[in-house]
């Protein structure tokens, strides 16, 4: 075996490090450890000067292992790698030693103290290069097709883009039509285009290509394998309608005698129990609606049946389980409108003229309910005063969502604005804690609003709301920028309402072993770096499921996650990091722990001669070390991290000679 020959280098990072360490006299203390050849201090080591006299000191220095000193190796671990793999060397002969956010950041106020916990940290970062191994990438080869969950905006741009690169995604919606959220919108902000107008094209495109297969009213019931070997089972739930013969051309609606509150319309108008969602809906199909239909009920209706031309009602089917395998997967799975409580003390559901902002959005589409038309749901009356009010479930510790909905703002705007166009003489009022408008063009938007159309903005939340005459609105509210309590009654008031994760979205999570952040949405691998991806290889997220955003930010992460999903198919496979768990069959017992205890199901086991021995499936294993933990014979190892090298480092911690 060659002898060690290190490198290390200790950067400043700026003044993130540097204003805290003495960066160069840790370089100096490096010196004088076992093995190091050459120490240096660097400004920025991630920058090409920094890296290309690493890249030098390894080829005149002949170093064969590097230390790098710097910040998290979440962030720059790869960067490292890549240099030292470009100048000759095995990349995991590579050590990373996290000063900044474990040393300057957290030990500001006494410099000695971060100085002397740096020069600590590189002392066992040295201690433990010395014992690496080279290790190889392990390469996995890639199913060419792509399942999208979700058939709103995310899922079908995210479609698209796979598409125009020729591959193949599934495109799975658990509704009768893909459009999700936008296809409810009656305009957007700050443009004030049709919703609708702007999605059908892209709904009726999805339809269309030949590298989008399409399905509809299915949801995915299982998820099994790795990175780019998904095999997934969907849920094809019964339509009760040949989609090949249905012709979309509504007899069985028109002669159904059953009416039900409509979903797509938020619950304020109704549809039949043969229904499509709307009438821009793709595909362009009936779904007869199993839990109202008469003919489920009593077995005795059977109008839709006569009237329909084509022969396309089929009662007798049943829900279908087909499996689909996939390289990639990306969910897309959007929001739910936060639904406010009596307990949240604004009267919604418990008077009839306070609703939300989507049964809002419903109301004054032409498609909606009322043909575009703002009536109250009390008396149908037009409403002469109107106020929104804003941050409902958002920003409030006392359910827990404490954190913005982004869009709730410019949503009132805008639906402020079409109030002020088809009733002039309305009086809106809008009560906020603050306006939010930091996206191109909103800024300037708001004020337009407010000159151009006169829309009352006060500043306070209120405390109470309750009845006075005919259903109308009484709202009490501390006005801050007048210290005063006032009441003021209202025709019709709106909630602004925050958005939520979509219903089903802890069992995605839990499917596919995916983390979520404290508001419940799901979490990002890196929110800078990777922010489409997710922890589990081959899973990326798109749209609102990731947090409430806007249309745009939302297509724009969906071309990125299309993107990402994407570079390991057309490459045809994809390199797996090979930091995993291994297992010494000599010590294995069989006994199956290890396989109870991963919470990426990587072990499992396996018949052999001498009985059942425990594998480790490298493509799933994460290299969290759980089993090396729970093993009761000693029978894995973490590579990079076993005993030896990790006893090594805690020994140099304590600055004691390894015997």
């Amino acid at each position: 075996m060659a002898k060690v020959r290190i490198g290390v280098y200790v950067c400043h990072c700026g003044h993130n490090i540097g204003g805290v360490v003495d960066s160069h006299g840790v370089a100096e203390y490096a010196k004088g450890l076992e093995g190091v050849v050459v120490a240096r201090d660097n400004r920025y080591t991630c920058s090409d000067r920094g890296q290309d006299e690493i890249k030098v000191d390894i080829k005149e220095h002949k170093l064969n292992r590097v230390v790098v000193a710097s910040c998290s190796p979440n962030l720059h671990e790869r960067t490292f790698r890549r240099t030292v793999a470009d100048a000759g060397l095995n990349p995991y002969l590579f050590q990373m030693v996290n000063i900044r956010e474990q040393v300057s950041w957290v030990h500001a106020d006494d410099h000695d103290a971060a100085t002397r916990k740096a020069k600590d940290l590189v002392r066992m970062g040295v201690a433990r290069v010395r014992l690496l191994e080279p290790l190889k990438d392990r390469r996995v080869d890639m199913e060419k097709s792509v399942m999208v969950v979700g058939g709103g905006i995310s899922g079908i741009e995210t479609s698209l883009q796979l598409a125009a690169l020729g591959i193949k995604s599934y495109l799975v919606e658990k509704t009768p039509s893909i459009g999700g959220r936008m296809a409810q919108l009656d305009k957007t902000f700050p443009t004030t285009d049709c919703s609708i107008c702007i999605l059908a094209p892209k709904m009726v495109e999805v339809a269309s290509e030949s590298n989008i297969e399409l399905l509809t009213y299915t949801e995915v019931e299982n998820v099994e394998g790795y990175i780019g070997n998904f095999t997934v089972t969907l849920r094809k739930k019964a339509r009760h309608v040949d989609l090949d013969k249905c012709i979309g051309c509504g007899s069985c609606s028109d002669v159904c005698p059953v009416e039900v509150p409509s979903e797509f319309d938020m619950n304020v108008g109704n549809r039949k129990a043969a229904y499509i969602p709307f009438p821009q809906a793709v595909p362009i199909k009936y779904t007869i609606d199993e839990a109202n239909c008469l003919y489920f009920k009593t077995g005795k209706c059977q109008l839709c049946v006569e009237a329909c031309p084509t022969d396309a009602i089929e009662h007798d089917t049943t829900d279908e389980l087909v499996d689909i395998k996939v390289g990639s997967i990306v969910l897309a799975t959007g929001f739910d409108p936060y639904k406010p409580m009596i307990s949240d003390y604004l009267g919604y559901d418990e008077f009839p003229n306070v609703i939300t902002a989507m049964e809002f959005e419903r109301i004054i589409n032409a498609s909606g309910p009322t043909k575009g038309h703002v009536l109250r749901p009390s008396d149908g009356k037009v409403p002469k005063t109107i106020a929104f009010i804003q941050c409902v479930g958002s920003r409030n510790k006392k359910i827990g969502n404490e954190y913005c909905s982004n869009v709730c703002c410019m949503y009132t705007m805008k639906n402020a604005q079409l109030i002020k166009e088809h009733y002039p003489d309305a009086m809106v009022t809008v009560y906020y804690i603050d306006i939010r408008a930091h996206g191109k063009g909103f800024e300037e938007y708001y004020h337009r609003l407010r000159e151009n159309y006169q829309i009352e903005y006060i500043r306070g939340r209120p405390a109470k709301v309750w009845e006075r005459g005919e259903h109308n609105i009484v709202i009490r509210a501390e006005e801050t920028l007048l210290n005063l309590i006032t009441e003021r009654e209202f025709d019709l008031v709106v909630l602004s309402v925050g958005l939520i994760p979509a219903k089903g979205t802890d069992q995605l999570a839990q499917m596919l072993n995916l983390s979520k952040s404290t508001d419940g949405f799901l979490q990002e691998a890196h929110p800078k770096l990777r922010p489409v991806e997710t922890t589990t290889g081959g899973v990326f997220i798109a749209g609102c499921v990731q947090g409430p955003k806007d249309i745009p930010s939302c297509v724009a992460q969906a071309r990125a996650a299309a993107a990402a999903a994407a570079g390991p198919i057309l490459k045809g496979e994809y390199a797996i990091e090979p930091l995993v768990a291994q297992v010494d069959h000599d010590k294995c017992m069989g006994c199956g722990l290890c396989v109870e205890v991963c919470p990426y199901g990587a072990p499992r086991l396996v018949d052999q001669e001498v009985g059942q021995k425990a594998e480790i499936l490298e493509v799933l294993c994460r290299g969290c070390g759980t089993c090396v933990a729970a093993c009761p014979y000693h029978a894995i190892t973490a590579e990079q991290f076993s005993d030896e090298q990790l006893e090594h480092e805690l020994m140099a911690a304590l600055q004691v000679e390894v015997k």
